[in-house]
């Protein structure tokens, strides 16, 4: 029976994809790293796993005279990846790739898989000061390409996007394929496609999957005004435009009504404002809830995202996790209470009867403050200092983006506000005909277990972040295992196309 190999194994991603294909687990597993073995054993107990370098590998032996039928082979991308920046090249890590033509020349494996950045296309050499020689850009590529031609194989490579296959998330990355049976290279079709696109509304493909199924809706998400040390004014930025973007001018905003338990497929009563507004509760706690995804951790990109797209690609680099969920958390507005204040509700509080009084009034006149004695400022004044112990201001609207409909940029902290106008829109979110207020803004980071399910991994996957498991690994180490993972479904999306008689050789053993 031919047997299947899954070097630079990881945490198991290109694994569990070859097991979701053929119900099988790959016969042997190298990698380096402990702690990455530890969570491919822990989900494929029945795999060899080898914990060295791969160019140590004794393939004869490890083989044992017993054909290759499929090799997968995903190597060290950090050092092609465009995220890497401009930072100098290792040149030993470029050179992982020729393992593949090492086991071509030994094992002869009848196919073979290679995953990497789109960006491995340009392998070339290195220059002294260890960037990429411009002059000579690809053709490294074009060398490893050609010994395996020589060695017998067909290769064809192709880019795909994990969205497509149906994980949710867009990861995208180079996928190179070489046979030497005399079959042809098959790339699997898609199965989902954009929401909106012909496939999708003729009903012949799927709509992506989203990051709102991945999320758990009923995590803390801590307000921002809380916070001990104060977050960087480049995240504050990119929230205000995400806020912006996804909830003060989107023409369906995506909801959670976060005071009721009971949970859709979506997650904790998630729905599209195409959909019909549910009952809004006097349940402890806000009541509605608009999220965006922020990518927290790149301080040089204000990029944001919505939930009901699918989730953007996780970098292993970054410690701790790329994105952080931001939440803006609703209330209901009709005008202005007593006093001036509007009605804004604290996160302790229950949601306050709301009244058509004074309806006209100009509510961005002033910044209400939800804690501490003092009631508000007027909009002439700088605003006044961020602390965790009484300054919680409620007028997010006003304190963190100047929205008069065609100004981009938001207002600095500690600046003076713009000017206000007569026109009530700042913060105002309008769901239904029924007006709402940013009431607070919660964030927090996005899970480990999270980032796997937007990866594409079961929910069963062991990744060492429930009790009772064996498996113990840092919460470091669970997200750099999933930014350094092939996506499943696009695994067995490939493999399932190329190999499929190897599942049917082990249910006949």
């Amino acid at each position: 029976m031919e047997i299947i190999t899954d070097n630079f194994a990881g945490g198991g991603g290109a694994s569990e994809g070859i097991r979701l294909a053929l119900s099988r687990d790959p016969d042997i597993a190298v990698n380096h790293d402990t702690e990455a073995l530890a969570m491919h054993a822990a989900n494929h107990p029945g795999t060899r796993h080898l914990c060295e370098d791969v160019f140590s590998v004794d393939i004869p032996a490890v083989c044992a005279g017993r054909p290759v039928g499929l090799a997968w082979f995903s190597p060290d991308c950090k050092h092609f990846s465009k995220a890497k920046g401009g930072k100098p090249r290792n040149k030993k890590i470029r050179a992982l790739a020729w393992v593949m033509v090492k086991w071509a020349r030994i094992a002869r494996p009848r196919v073979m898989v290679l995953e990497n950045v789109e960006e491995f296309k340009t392998w070339g050499p290195l220059l002294a000061d260890g960037s990429p020689c411009a002059r000579r850009k690809g053709s490294t590529f074009k060398s490893f390409i050609s010994r395996l031609r020589r060695i017998g194989y067909a290769v064809e490579w192709r880019e795909l996007r994990a969205c497509d296959y149906g994980a949710p998330t867009i990861r995208k990355r180079l996928f190179l394929i070489a046979r030497c049976d005399g079959h042809p290279i098959v790339w699997p079709e898609p199965t989902h496609g954009a929401p909106t696109s012909g496939p999708v509304v003729a009903g012949q493909l799927l709509p992506w999957r989203t990051a709102a199924e991945c999320i758990d809706f009923t995590l803390p998400c801590p307000s921002i005004f809380d916070r001990k040390k104060p977050l960087a004014e480049a995240t504050l930025r990119r929230i205000a435009r995400g806020l912006r973007k996804f909830v003060i001018e989107a023409a369906e905003p995506f909801v959670i009504n976060v005071a009721n338990s009971k949970t859709t497929g979506r997650g904790p009563n998630a729905w599209s404002a195409d959909e019909p507004l549910r009952t809004v509760t006097a349940a402890p706690g806000f009541a509605v809830v608009t999220p965006i995804l922020t990518e927290h951790a790149n301080a040089s990109s204000p990029r944001c995202n919505s939930v009901a797209d699918p989730l953007r690609t996780q970098c292993a680099q970054v410690k701790g996790g790329h994105f952080a969920l931001v939440a803006a958390f609703l209330s209901e507005y009709y005008g202005e209470g007593s006093g001036g204040l509007t009605r804004a509700t604290s996160p302790g509080d229950p949601v306050k009867t709301v009244v058509a009084e004074n309806r006209h009034a100009l509510v961005t006149a002033h910044i209400a403050k939800l804690r501490g004695t003092n009631t508000g400022h007027a909009m002439d004044e700088p605003a006044h200092t961020i602390s965790a112990q009484g300054n919680h201001l409620a007028e997010v609207r006003a304190f963190l983006i100047k929205y008069y409909g065609n100004e981009k940029d938001g207002c600095e902290l500690l600046d003076p506000m713009h000017t206000v106008t007569s026109k009530d829109r700042l913060g105002l979110v309008t769901i239904r005909g029924t007006n709402y207020v940013i009431a607070d803004i919660g964030l927090r980071m996005l899970s480990p277990r999270e980032l796997f399910r937007a990866q594409g991994f079961p929910e069963a996957y062991i990744i060492g972040d429930r009790a009772g498991d064996a498996l113990k690994l840092t919460k470091s180490a669970q997200v750099r295992m999933c930014g350094n993972s092939v996506c499943p479904p696009l695994a067995c999306a490939i493999v399932r196309a190329n190999v499929p008689e190897l599942a049917r050789r082990q249910v006949a053993a």
